[in-house]
């Protein structure tokens, strides 16, 4: 009751209007392209001319405010069809660029990104970003820059060249890849940013930002004239044909489907998704003894993921493991966010098939907080396991928030199905602190695993954060970081259950080592009680191009058993186009009475013929579990990133922490776009 108090009262606050955040913004006029530019990263004058122009960008690290010494200039236009924006990065030395795999961290490298805020809401956007080997990185940005998720994928075009001084991108993105209000004279929330690997340093075109995508800090872009996206159907079939050793040659096909109802709102179907030729989970040491949690993968769950990463994990998409068919809507009308999902299962073992089913129902609250209502449910043989939930994300201040949540599981048991949390925060560029409270009853997780992931209920929790990162302007340290963590939870019947203390310092030295220590101690009871504690460090070196070396070594007492955790990492370029990375990780137990005792050894090597023509193979085992896998596939994005051509080869594959069963296995896939 305690908990459906305190999540009521901040939402009474909120609904009665939070402050807003005072502050100039950073504002450019939309020009409308007479031509479009072709996109091949040279920007032509003649196609350029005329277009809104940037050129004055603030550090956000390592000296937030100051004005970043690299010069950056950056260029806007937009017709009916797309919006383009072109960058001229300078540098006297050359580009330094690593990642060649789409979504990854890009702002570890050299790279430009751009953040629009096509709603103008103040609190959600998306982000594009582009790194001097032309890898692109695109996501969805939600709740005021408190949720990143980067499985979001869209069309959209790029094109980078290196040049004496620097080096220069086009980007067009695509209406139809967007969701925004279509109408004359709009205007967009707007952010421009590089990245610097040698300086480590981050700068925008709107700010000082408070965090790195703080939506209601961006600055904004004026006098849009935009239509309904011209293109509001999308399909993309699959055909798909595998031969595996010892088995029968199959084929089987499936579709995906979008449709545009309004700019703001698309719905969604897809019949028979493909999960085969995916990489398959990273094997991984795991000292708990609760379950891991795996990315999803999944096209038709990607759109909108970012609307159900609430702290309760409610709805766990990877619960879904086999769709026969599923539809989706979502969508912003005005304050409201709405998403709708409804998926039906392949037959479980017992020929009966499930029915899952979500729905979420948002409300914008002030300039820049949210309130929501969800409801999850799976039906399989009459029977329900599910919850109802209230959440909320609010802004009280710049560096003041508070997230909170509330649910009723519903199931097969009636008593202990509730759970809740109250986390008030203080966030700023450089620390943050939080403190929380939650309640889990202990039959929760029974009622709501089915379709969501509670890793272990029956709690009283209480724990607490303290971060911050210090950037000193002169001497050999570059960057100080130190992250801490206290947690302590109660059974419902007033048992201690756990106590957790962790602590970590980090060092980056100017000579481009790195240093790290991290100590954990824990007590846990479970069948005895247990007193678990570990004391690690690390040392690594990088470039800050591709090459580095890093080795960690931890050791202590976990369950009843000493403990030795080796890690090792590196990555290498012998040639340009080619990349590859090792993983190491050395588990020792004395005594070992289930055999857990493991080498993990993690391959993988990239080669782009072009950004869009390449060949990766993946390559993992686990001796503890017999485990052997290997993927090789050869892909052709003709129209990327959807339509594109696969020949793959796999051997070993199976579900995470499972023994190798598959035999010499042969996959060609074609996905087209429509």
């Amino acid at each position: 009751m305690a908990g459906a108090c305190a999540v009521g009262f901040v939402t009474a606050v909120a609904l009665a209007g939070l402050p807003g955040e005072a502050g100039a913004q950073s504002v450019v006029t939309a020009v409308k392209a007479r031509t479009a530019p072709a996109i091949d990263g040279r920007i032509d004058a003649a196609e350029w001319d005329g277009a809104a122009t940037i050129t004055e960008f603030l550090q956000f690290e390592p000296q937030r405010g100051q004005p970043s010494p690299l010069r950056t200039e950056a260029r806007i236009l937009y017709d009916d069809r797309n919006v383009y924006i072109a960058f001229l990065a300078a540098d006297d030395a050359a580009p330094t660029a690593q990642l060649t795999s789409r979504d990854a961290d890009l702002l570890s490298d050299d790279a430009v990104v751009v953040v629009l805020d096509s709603y103008n809401d103040r609190r959600t956007g998306y982000y594009f970003a582009i790194n001097p080997l032309g890898t692109q990185s695109d996501g969805r940005i939600a709740d005021d820059g408190r949720t990143i998720d980067s499985s979001w994928d869209a069309a959209w075009q790029s094109a980078v060249v290196r040049t004496s001084d620097g080096w220069t991108v086009e980007l067009a993105i695509p209406l139809s890849s967007i969701k925004y209000v279509a109408g004359e004279n709009r205007t967009w929330g707007l952010n421009l940013g590089r990245s610097h690997r040698r300086r480590l340093e981050v700068s925008f075109w709107a700010g000082p930002l408070d965090s790195q995508y703080r939506i209601s800090q961006a600055g904004q872009l004026r006098g849009l004239s935009v239509p309904p996206p011209p293109d509001r159907l999308q399909l993309i079939p699959y055909a798909l044909a595998r031969a595996e050793q010892r088995q029968p040659t199959d084929a089987e096909a499936g579709l995906d489907v979008r449709y545009s109802v309004t700019p703001q709102t698309a719905a969604y179907l897809t019949i028979n998704p493909d999960f085969a030729t995916v990489e398959a989970d990273q094997e991984q040491i795991n000292l708990t003894r609760f379950e891991v949690s795996l990315r999803e993968k999944r096209q038709f769950f990607l759109e909108g993921q970012e609307l159900f990463q609430q702290r309760i994990r409610t709805f766990y998409s990877r619960r879904i493991a086999d769709i026969a068919a599923g539809g989706k809507l979502l969508g912003k009308e005005g304050p409201w966010t709405m998403a709708v999902i409804s998926a039906e299962s392949e037959r479980f073992d017992d020929g009966a098939r499930a029915n899952y089913t979500v729905a979420r129902a948002q409300r914008d609250v002030g300039p820049r907080s949210n309130v929501a209502m969800m409801l999850t449910n799976r039906a399989l043989g009459g029977e329900h396991h599910g919850a109802i939930e209230l959440d909320s994300n609010l802004f009280f201040t710049k560096t003041f928030g508070f997230t909170g949540q509330l649910i009723k599981s519903h199931g097969p048991f009636a008593a202990g199905t509730m759970a809740w949390f109250v986390r008030p925060s203080y966030d700023s560029p450089t620390g943050h602190v939080h403190v929380r409270y939650t309640h889990l009853g202990d039959r929760v997780g029974d009622n709501l695993n089915a379709i969501g992931q509670i890793r272990d209920d029956d709690r009283r929790e209480a724990d607490s954060a303290v971060n911050r990162t210090w950037w000193p302007k002169a001497g050999r340290f570059e960057r100080l970081q130190y992250d801490s963590n206290y947690n302590i939870y109660w059974g419902q019947n007033g048992v201690l259950r756990s106590w957790q203390v962790d602590e970590g310092f980090s060092v980056d030295l100017r000579n481009r080592w790195s240093l790290g220590t991290t100590y954990t101690e824990e007590f846990k009871r479970f069948e005895a009680d247990f007193r678990n504690r570990q004391i690690g460090v690390d040392v690594g070196y990088n470039t800050r191009q591709y090459q580095s070396v890093r080795a960690g070594f931890r050791a202590g007492r976990n369950f009843d058993s000493d403990f030795q955790l080796w890690t090792a990492s590196a990555r290498w370029k012998p040639v340009e186009p080619l990349s590859t990375e090792y993983e190491l990780q050395r588990l020792v137990l004395d005594p070992d009475p289930a055999d857990d005792t493991t080498w993990i050894h993690v391959l993988r090597a990239n080669h782009f013929f072009t950004k869009d023509l390449f060949v990766r193979v993946f390559f993992q085992t686990n001796s503890a579990i017999d485990r052997r896998n290997l993927q090789s596939v050869f892909v052709w994005r003709y129209k990327p990133p959807f339509g594109q051509v696969q020949v793959a080869y796999q051997r070993g594959t199976a579900a995470f922490g499972e023994r190798s069963g598959q035999g010499h296995t042969l996959f060609v896939k074609l996905s087209a776009v429509f």
